[in-house]
């Protein structure tokens, strides 16, 4: 069984935002050493969701662990995703698909946030 990881980011019409997923995405692959991960978009841009699916399978997948690359609990994670994964379903019957869990409240985001903090005190001379 071949198991691919797919990231899912709510998309931008700025380029660079849609880049930044992607360059998550690199990330999570040397991360964690699997084969298949892709990246793919709610709104705005390609690979829109069943796309990503569907470049899942094309690579060999036979399960999918979806993770919401989205921050907080809003409608996109509680309803859109969850129906975005029954309509890949409905179209790959035999694939096995889990939605994960959003980003949310985590402390390694608030280190992130801490680190902005610092950094932007210290670009605005506040020592």
């Amino acid at each position: 069984m071949k198991t691919a990881i797919l990231l899912m980011a709510h998309g931008s019409r700025i380029a660079e935002a849609n880049d930044a997923a992607r360059e998550v995405a690199k990330m999570v692959q040397e991360m964690t050493g699997h084969e298949i991960v892709e990246v793919s978009f709610r709104e705005m841009h390609e690979p829109n969701i069943q796309q990503g699916v569907d470049n899942c399978v094309a690579k060999g997948a036979t399960r999918i662990l979806l993770i919401p690359y989205f921050l907080f609990m809003g409608a996109h994670v509680q309803h859109d995703l969850p129906e975005e994964l029954e309509a890949a379903q409905q179209r790959h019957p035999g694939l096995e698909m889990v939605m994960g869990s959003h980003l949310g409240a985590h402390r390694k985001l608030a280190e992130i946030v801490t680190e902005r903090i610092g950094a932007g005190l210290a670009k605005a001379g506040w020592h």
